[in-house]
């Protein structure tokens, strides 16, 4: 480790955060029924996937995880640049109407990005419950949305900190960081 990063939670912690987080899921639903994961671009659809191998290796079932890509729904479109990178959403095959949706993001910062998911979101349907589950959860609301499901709570000492969330599918690696700005991937 550098002095530009700090690391805030292993591969073993954070896979006990992702157990404890899909058993809360599950709780909160009354089981698996009608639940759908909902990962927003880029890294929450990794958690999401993470959470559904979760789900299914404690209750035998799949739950089914689509993605959601918020870059039309932000409300710094034009600070961006005027040809702003779209992903593509994937809903679900059963949809979001009537179903208990769980958006899931890495880190939730202002509540700019699950405000952005949620505004998507009801463009596709009427979800019976919307929940947000983040794998960290650190200081700087701007937006009162608070997430349900809380992987670890993060203060950071300074401004210049960032969370920074790795996972294997593109980092080769599992854990929680805090990096200096400026120094992301040092």
């Amino acid at each position: 480790m550098t002095a530009d990063r700090t690391a805030v939670m292993d591969e073993k912690a954070v896979r006990r955060a992702l157990s404890r987080m899909a058993r809360e899921i599950v709780e909160r639903n009354h089981g698996t029924s009608h639940l759908v994961l909902m990962g927003i671009h880029r890294r929450g659809v990794d958690i999401a996937e993470l959470l559904q191998e979760e789900i299914e290796r404690a209750e035998g079932v799949r739950v089914e995880v689509g993605s959601i890509d918020i870059s039309l729904y932000r409300d710094d479109l034009e600070e961006i640049g005027p040809r702003p990178i779209i992903g593509g959403s994937e809903l679900p095959s059963t949809g979001v109407d009537g179903q208990t949706v769980v958006l899931v993001d890495d880190v939730q910062f202002t509540g700019r990005t699950a405000r952005a998911a949620m505004n998507e979101l009801m463009d596709w349907g009427r979800p019976s419950r919307i929940l947000l589950c983040v794998l960290v959860d650190r200081d700087g609301r701007e937006l009162p949305i608070q997430p349900d499901v809380v992987g670890r709570h993060v203060e950071l000492l300074d401004e210049s900190q960032i969370v920074e969330v790795l996972v294997p599918k593109r980092d080769g690696r599992l854990c929680v960081d805090l990096v200096r700005a400026g120094t992301e991937g040092a």
